[in-house]
């Protein structure tokens, strides 16, 4: 119940700063990853109403079909598709909550190699299927869930981005904001997979829906992550020639 409150919090706070959204927010430009944001188009400077009004700068650039299939690439078999899996997967198995002999996440595969390998594969499947639902309903609902990087400056404002970002995706040719549907139903259809494929029986959908609280926020997490730790030539590895992300998405920084 905690859990469902503190998703219903993080919403509602959400849902309230898009209703406000900043003027550096409301223009964010550059994706996830270097696929995207190497395709930016330059800035297009409006002509001048007869009215004197200011230019407007237009920074979206609707993403091809080929570029959401590199995006959706990324996240889902990219670096941190499989080290978010990894790192789950040590949580799970070092859960002690449990009162169970096996204890871990899900009690019942017990411990060890093997079951923190089960661990990080049931990891791996339940970001597989999130990342699939959330493309898949986002080309039906013609949104693009895609992560785009703040043009902000600052901590909060960029952190405040990154959360927006999580239950928003951008919608027609000038990349407005909207409450996406895909974003948010998306990690609870991952966790419904895991509760009714290939967790022990005993799991039903109500125990997917209270995994689903927990990865709505992980995908926050990314979010975060892809402001701030990777993602852009601002982020720490931006600065930085890392050879496993580099291989794993055919980027280097000179190129961002």
């Amino acid at each position: 119940m905690k859990m469902g409150r503190a998703v219903l919090s993080f919403v509602a706070i959400v849902m309230c700063a898009v209703s406000q959204p900043s003027a550096g927010a409301q223009s964010s430009s550059g994706s996830g990853t270097p696929n995207q944001s190497q395709t930016q188009t330059p800035p297009q400077t409006a002509p001048p109403s007869s009215s004197g009004s200011a230019n407007v700068v237009l920074t979206y650039h609707r993403p091809t079909e080929r570029e959401k299939l590199k995006n959706y690439a990324f996240d889902s078999f990219g670096p941190y598709a499989i080290l978010g899996s990894v790192v789950a997967a040590g949580y799970q198995q070092a859960d002690k909550t449990s009162k169970a002999p096996n204890a871990g996440i899900p009690p019942d595969w017990g411990q060890g190699w093997d079951a923190y390998g089960a661990r990080v594969g049931s990891s791996f499947g339940i970001n597989l299927v999130t990342q699939t639902a959330r493309y898949s309903m986002a080309e039906v609902l013609h949104e693009d869930t895609i992560y785009y990087r703040c043009e902000c400056s600052g901590f909060f404002p960029r952190l405040g981005h990154a959360l927006i970002s999580t239950v928003t995706a951008r919608k027609g040719e000038d990349g407005h904001r909207v409450f996406s549907f895909p974003a948010v139903a998306a990690p609870y259809a991952g966790s419904e997979a895991a509760a009714l494929l290939w967790y022990p029986s005993r799991y039903d959908a109500m125990d997917g829906f209270r995994i689903g609280n927990y990865n709505l926020l992980i995908q926050g997490g990314l979010n975060v992550a892809l402001e701030f730790i990777w993602g852009g030539p601002h982020t720490f590895f931006g600065h930085h020639h890392v050879p496993l992300v580099s291989s794993a998405t055919g980027s280097h920084p000179d190129q961002l």
